[in-house]
C-alpha cells in the first residue's frame, strides 16, 4: 500500500491521542478509547471500505496502557504499518503493540514520570524558593518543548515504524539506569539547600559553652540531620503505613513541639 498519510495527518492524530490519553482513562481497556480516538482520521483514509475500518477501530480499542509520551512512538509505528499492509497488518499491529507497550512504560515512568520532574523540578523550585522567578521561566520553557517533542516522537515512530520503537525497548534500559542514578544525585545535592534542620542546644559546663549543632555535629558531617531526616520520610514513604499527607502534617507537628522546647533552632 502506498503513502496515503501525510505530515498533517501524522500530527492531527498525535494531537487527538494527547489531549484525550487521560481523559476518557477506563479500568476496562484503560487508554484503548483515547487510542481509537486519536487514529480514526488516520485510519478513515487508510481503510475507504466500512469494514475494514471497523475493524481496525475494533483492534485498537483492545485494552492499551503505557506512559503517555512512549505511545506516541508505538501508535506511529502502527500507523506505518497498517499504511502499508492493510487490514492484512491488525494481528501484527496487536501483537506489537501488546508486546511494546509493557517495556516502553518502564523506560516513560522512569524517565518522565520520575526523573524529570524530580530532577528539573527540584532545580526550579529551589530557585523559586531563593526568590528568583528564572526557575518558573525554565519549568515553563521545559514543558512547552517537551510539548512539541511529544508530537516529534509521533512522528517519529511513523517514519522509522516497529524497527526503532523495537530498538528503543531492548536497549534503552541501560540509559534508563543512568538516568536514575543522575537524579538521585541531584536530589541528594539540594538535601543541604532545601532541607532545614538545626539543634539550638548548648552543652555548657562553667564559662565554657559547647553549640551542639556547630561544635559536634557539623563536625561529623555538615547537613548531617536534613539527611537523616530525608532519609526517614523517604522511609516513611516507602513503608506506605503513613500517607504523605500525614508525614507532613507529623512533621509540622514535631518541628513546632521542639522549637518550643528550644531543641531546634532557625
Amino acid at each position: 500500500m502506498s503513502k496515503i498519510l501525510n505530515k498533517k495527518d501524522i500530527n492531527k492524530a498525535a494531537f487527538r491521542y494527547m489531549f484525550m490519553a487521560c481523559n476518557i482513562f477506563n479500568y476496562e481497556n484503560q487508554q484503548g478509547p483515547a487510542v481509537v480516538y486519536g487514529l480514526e482520521k488516520a485510519l478513515r483514509k487508510i481503510y475507504p471500505k466500512d469494514e475494514d475500518y471497523k475493524a481496525s477501530l475494533n483492534n485498537h480499542f483492545k485494552y492499551f496502557n503505557t506512559t503517555t509520551w512512549m505511545a506516541n512512538l508505538l501508535l506511529g509505528a502502527s500507523l506505518a504499518m497498517e499504511e502499508k499492509d492493510g487490514v492484512n497488518s491488525l494481528d501484527t499491529v496487536q501483537n506489537f503493540k501488546t508486546g511494546m507497550m509493557g517495556p516502553l512504560a518502564g523506560i516513560g515512568d522512569t524517565l518522565i514520570w520520575v526523573l524529570y520532574p524530580t530532577i528539573m523540578g527540584s532545580i526550579s523550585a529551589y530557585m523559586g524558593l531563593q526568590g528568583n522567578p528564572t526557575g518558573a521561566i525554565i519549568w515553563l520553557c521545559l514543558n512547552i518543548f517537551f510539548l512539541f517533542f511529544r508530537f516529534k516522537l509521533f512522528s517519529i515512530g511513523y517514519n522509522s515504524g516497529l524497527k526503532l520503537v523495537t530498538a528503543l525497548g531492548d536497549k534503552l534500559s541501560v540509559f534508563t539506569e543512568a538516568a536514575s542514578i543522575m537524579g538521585l544525585t541531584v536530589v541528594g545535592a539540594l538535601i543541604p539547600s532545601v532541607v532545614k534542620m538545626k539543634v539550638g542546644l548548648v552543652f555548657q559546663t562553667g564559662k565554657v559553652k559547647l553549640p551542639i549543632q556547630k561544635e559536634i555535629l557539623d563536625q561529623i558531617m555538615p547537613a548531617l540531620l536534613p539527611a537523616l531526616l530525608t532519609f526517614v520520610v523517604y522511609r516513611l514513604i516507602a513503608s506506605k503505613k503513613l500517607s504523605v499527607i500525614k508525614i507532613i502534617f507529623l512533621i509540622i507537628i514535631l518541628a513546632l513541639v521542639l522549637s518550643y522546647f528550644g531543641i531546634l533552632t532557625v
